[in-house]
Parts: C-alpha cells; sequence; structure tokens
C-alpha cells in the first residue's frame, strides 16, 4: 500500500471522500469494479489536492468533475497514480471511517433467500390454506423469522385438527398446540390469522362484526370468549319463554349474560325502549330510584358479547338508545353503536353539558377530542361523565338526584 492515498486517511478534508467510498463498497462488495467514485459536498481544498495528484504529468484540465455540490473522482486513475491496488481500499475505507465494510448486496440476498425459506416451509406446512400463507407474507411477520415460524407450526397443527368434536376452549388448543392458553388472545395478529384460517376452511366471508368471529370459530368446535365476558341487562321485557327469558322476566335486579346465553338460547325481546349505558354505576342509580327503564351496560369498550346482544336487539326490532361518557372513548363506542345499529344517542348533548355541575369534572379531555365537537357540545377541557347527576337523570328520566 502506497503511502500517498493512505496518507489522506486522517485528512478531515477528506472525510466526504472515505465515507462515500465506505458507502459505495457496502453497496457494490467488489472494490475493482469501481471506475469512479461520486462524493457530495468534498471540501475545495480536497479536489484541489486530488486535481494535483491526478494531472501532474498530464497538464490537462482537471479530473475531478464537478456538478452542483457533488464531485466525481476518477478512482482507477487515482489507484494507478499512487500505486495503490484495489483490495486495499477496503482496509483504508474502513481505517478511516471506523466501520467494516459489510457487503449489503450479500446481506439483502441472505434476507431474500431467509424469507423465501419460510414462506416455502409455510406453504409446505399449510397446504389447504394458500390465501391464509398470503396474508401471513403481507402481515409484515417475516422480520420475527422464530416467531413467524412458531405462528406457521402452530396453526398448522390447529388446521390438522378442524372440526374439533367434542368441542375444545380456545385457551386449552393454545396450551396444547403453542403451550401458551393465551396465544390466540383477542387483539393480536395471532388471533386474526386463526380467524382468516378457519373462514378459508369453512368457506364463509370474513367476519365484518367483532361477535361473528366467535361463532366462525364455534362452528369449527372452538370455543371462545362465551363465558369470559358478560353484558348487564335490567328491566329488559321479554316474549318468549326460553331458559334467558325466564331469568330475564324473573329477575328483580340486573342479569349478566354471557355470550354462550345470547347465541345457544338468546331471548327472544318484546317491542321496547333499550337503553345501552357505558357504565354499571346507571344500572345502580336505576335501582335506586326504581327508574321503569330497560337499561343494557356494556361496561366500556364493545366486545363480542355486546355485539351479539345489539345485534339481537336490532334484528328482533328494538329502539336502540345509547349513552355514554362525555370523553373519547364515549363517542368512539356511541359513533360504533349508531353506525351499526342504528341506535339513538342520550345525554351526550349540549343541553346535558349546560345542565351538568360546573366544573363537570377533574379528568382532562384527550387531545384527540374532536375540537369542532368540543365546541358544539359547549365542553370544557374536561369530560362529563355519566355519574354526574344531569347525565342520571336525562338517562332514566328521573328527578333531581340527591
Amino acid at each position: 500500500m502506497t503511502g500517498d492515498l493512505a496518507s489522506l486517511v486522517e485528512d478531515p478534508d477528506f472525510a466526504p471522500f472515505w465515507r462515500a467510498l465506505h458507502d459505495r463498497l457496502c453497496e457494490r462488495g467488489a472494490p475493482e469494479q469501481l471506475a469512479t467514485l461520486r462524493v457530495p459536498d468534498l471540501p475545495l481544498f480536497a479536489k484541489a489536492q486530488l486535481n494535483a495528484l491526478l494531472n501532474a504529468s498530464t497538464g490537462r484540465g482537471p479530473a475531478v468533475k464537478v456538478n452542483g455540490t457533488a464531485a466525481t473522482v476518477p478512482l482507477r486513475a487515482l489507484l494507478r497514480r499512487t500505486g495503490t491496488a484495489p483490495q486495499d481500499l477496503v482496509a483504508l475505507a474502513e481505517r478511516a471511517v471506523g466501520k467494516p465494510v459489510e457487503n449489503r448486496a450479500a446481506v439483502r440476498q441472505a434476507e431474500t433467500d431467509r424469507r423465501r425459506t419460510l414462506w416455502d416451509h409455510a406453504t409446505a406446512a399449510l397446504p389447504r390454506f394458500p390465501r391464509l400463507v398470503t396474508r401471513l407474507k403481507a402481515s409484515g411477520i417475516g422480520a420475527d423469522e422464530p416467531e413467524a415460524r412458531r405462528l406457521i407450526d402452530t396453526l398448522a397443527q390447529v388446521t390438522d385438527g378442524l372440526p374439533y368434536a367434542p368441542p375444545v376452549s380456545l385457551p386449552k388448543l393454545a396450551h396444547d398446540c403453542a403451550g401458551d392458553p393465551h396465544y390466540f388472545d383477542p387483539g393480536t395478529i395471532n388471533r386474526t390469522r386463526l380467524v382468516d384460517a378457519v373462514t378459508e376452511f369453512t368457506g364463509r366471508a370474513d367476519p365484518t362484526f367483532p361477535h361473528q368471529a366467535p361463532a366462525l370459530l364455534a362452528g369449527v368446535g372452538i370455543l371462545t370468549d362465551r363465558l369470559s365476558n358478560i353484558v348487564l341487562l335490567h328491566r329488559v321485557r321479554v316474549a318468549g319463554d326460553g331458559v334467558i327469558d325466564r331469568r330475564l322476566r324473573a329477575s328483580p335486579v340486573p342479569v349478566a349474560l354471557t355470550l354462550l346465553d345470547l347465541t345457544r338460547e338468546p331471548p327472544t325481546l318484546a317491542p321496547q325502549i333499550l337503553t345501552v349505558v357505558e357504565n354499571p354505576s346507571l344500572l345502580e342509580a336505576a335501582m335506586s330510584w326504581g327508574a321503569d327503564v330497560a337499561l343494557a351496560c356494556t361496561s366500556g369498550h364493545l366486545r363480542a358479547v355486546d355485539h351479539a346482544l345489539l345485534q339481537l336487539a336490532h334484528d328482533q326490532g328494538v329502539t336502540l338508545r345509547y349513552a355514554g361518557d362525555l370523553d373519547h372513548d364515549g363517542f368512539q363506542i356511541a359513533a360504533t353503536v349508531a353506525d351499526l345499529y342504528g341506535a339513538e344517542l342520550v345525554a351526550m348533548d349540549a343541553e346535558t353539558v349546560a345542565e351538568a355541575a360546573e366544573p363537570p369534572g377533574s379528568v382532562p379531555l384527550r387531545q384527540q377530542f374532536d375540537p369542532e365537537l368540543k365546541r358544539t357540545l359547549g365542553l370544557t377541557d374536561h369530560a362529563v361523565f355519566q355519574e354526574n347527576d344531569a347525565v342520571i337523570r336525562r338517562v332514566l328520566n328521573v328527578g333531581p338526584v340527591s
């Protein structure tokens, strides 16, 4: 290695040159293939030094061509002039930049090969599920190969047993196939891909609403969520004589129904106005005041059991109202109930806010809260909750609350 080029390694004016060379070597790999080098922001002093070195014996014009802020250096000519072998460029660039030259093309090829192997494995493991394999590829799980391979193998084991007779709970199935009863918990990519697999197996359309996925899984003997979540009903009138109808008719206090209750022996609801509320405290208030209002409580964001009740009520011609907290989550839930099931919003208007005590609450509204809606409602920077007396009066149609 000659000293002419090596002596420039520590020169700060040549730092852009070495960075550009390092990047180019990482991209192209073979230094002997580099004829020229484009260097952004090469200082004037470095350009002058290179031109002096390259033009020392030719007397021609500048060898370093400048276009805007970038300079193009004739690299092969520079190597010949300094007596530097192409293979020495890697060591020089690494010394100047302080990190090894990595062949990015080889890394990309290895990554491509790795992904091809992974998806070949998925195709072989799930031969009956080409659409599922396509969705696995599109989901981005391939970035974590061990976890992707685990999901593929778990889905292969689960789908191999379809349909399950006798039925099996999803946590039990997840435990037996993945070693983790929570592997297919709601809201996970694993649960979504399981539903995709069962949809493809049954030839049915993708579920549109949350309550349809548990029903789809139950159809192939996989039981999920049907006992873990409940919806509360109070003073809801029924017209049938089934087990659930009798429970609702006989109970003077709220009745807790599971997804199993609503799907195996659903009640026959009588024509009525059913007010759906976000918080159980409204049912407590209704009992305290003896309010004769048909109520259902979702206890927050809608789950499969809540959608099942709302769909049942909608299909049976029940008039639905919805009342939630006047905050970000409350209006999100309200929009869903109104859009999907045609519910009328109650106690979520400017009149309710005006009637609420000042200040209405101590919890600030989230930044995502719609500013226009906030102005329309006359809200301060704080939420109005269902526990506010003004909300209770309007939802339950009762007089002043002491």
